[in-house]
């Protein structure tokens, strides 16, 4: 099996890349994932420091290469077409520059969100629009439609000219959130440089069926995450759509920012899904499936471990999830 398997480094930023590096190391774990912007600090890669300067890019992919590990990707996951001023521009100039650094240290791939505007020319913040059954909101996505076409042929173009490959995550509360709306993006921006972020813990939770969704995209996927979700009992009265979330309290440890002045949110106890570790939501033979449909789109795709089941601590749960994601790996 060529696929090359890795994780996301994002779980272990509480210590230096070198360190981060060893822990993957020691997992059998040999494709790497740093984040360089958007929603999350970048403590593994100092993009501005690499940007300048030639040497310090030789320098940093020499951390890889010492450890016999490949640098498979930047993430620079955030809502670059978010109307808030402290939010959209600034991801968005952390993609060009993620895409720009990818092209100069010779990573194929940046992974990111496509983002969702706000509903019309005037708004103040981001809507997402989940079932367009009033024709209002059929207005609102052409809009937001238009706005999404401008920028991602802009951000195909750039790409294109640094020989990089943009993966967006299909993620809910964005505009490209299934293949279906992936298509549609590729399809309105007539790109070649814009493809999907195979991350089938999104797809989970909204009924999808992440294998079919490889096979519906074919070369579309560029790139893939290995990371589960599972339903959980209090789907019986939220349903996959809830909203019963908690504000966290902006001294509060731990927290997770989303923008200036916003982070993530408190899940309710009960949720109706979560995120898991590799193998708990669905177990070895699914994953096993999982990759052999991503290797009959390219034998060589990076699949990198993005660890966020809050029941495991970070090194338990990376090493839970790498093993049975290479467990799920021999039997392809």
């Amino acid at each position: 099996m060529a696929l090359k398997l890795g994780a996301y480094t994002a779980c272990l930023h509480d210590r230096p890349l070198e360190e981060a590096l060893d822990v993957l190391l020691q997992n059998d774990l040999t494709s790497v994932e740093v984040n360089t912007g958007g929603f999350i600090p970048s403590p593994h890669c100092h993009v501005d420091l690499l940007l300048a300067s030639e040497q310090a890019r030789r320098d940093y992919l020499d951390v890889f290469a010492t450890r016999g590990m490949d640098l498979t990707g930047l993430n620079c996951n955030g809502n670059p077409l978010n109307p808030l001023p402290g939010v959209g521009p600034k991801h968005a100039d952390d993609l060009r520059r993620s895409i720009e650094l990818a092209g100069l240290l010779g990573v194929r791939t940046v992974v990111t969100m496509s983002g969702t505007p706000g509903s019309d020319p005037w708004a103040r913040y981001p809507s997402w629009v989940v079932n367009p059954w009033d024709g209002v909101y059929l207005d609102v996505l052409d809009y937001q439609w238009g706005v999404a076409t401008e920028f991602w042929r802009e951000i195909d173009a750039l790409a294109r000219a640094c020989d990089v490959r943009v993966a967006i995550e299909m993620h809910p509360h964005n505009l490209v959130f299934s293949p279906v709306t992936l298509e549609k993006l590729v399809q309105l921006t007539g790109a070649t440089n814009l493809g999907a972020e195979m991350d089938p813990s999104h797809l989970m939770w909204q009924g999808m069926d992440a294998v079919a969704c490889i096979r519906r995209l074919g070369p579309l996927v560029f790139h893939a995450a290995a990371k589960d979700a599972m339903l959980t009992p209090g789907v019986d009265v939220r349903g996959v759509l809830d909203t019963s979330f908690e504000r966290v309290p902006a001294g509060a440890p731990d927290k997770v920012p989303t923008g200036y002045g916003y982070r993530c949110n408190a899940w309710p106890a009960d949720p109706a899904w979560r995120f898991v570790a590799v193998g708990v939501g669905h177990d070895v033979g699914y994953w096993t499936e999982f990759l052999a449909a991503l290797a009959e789109v390219d034998p060589d795709m990076p699949v990198n471990i993005e660890h966020e089941d809050a029941t495991y601590s970070r090194l338990d749960g990376l090493a839970l999830a790498a093993e049975n994601l290479r467990a799920a790996a021999a039997k392809t």
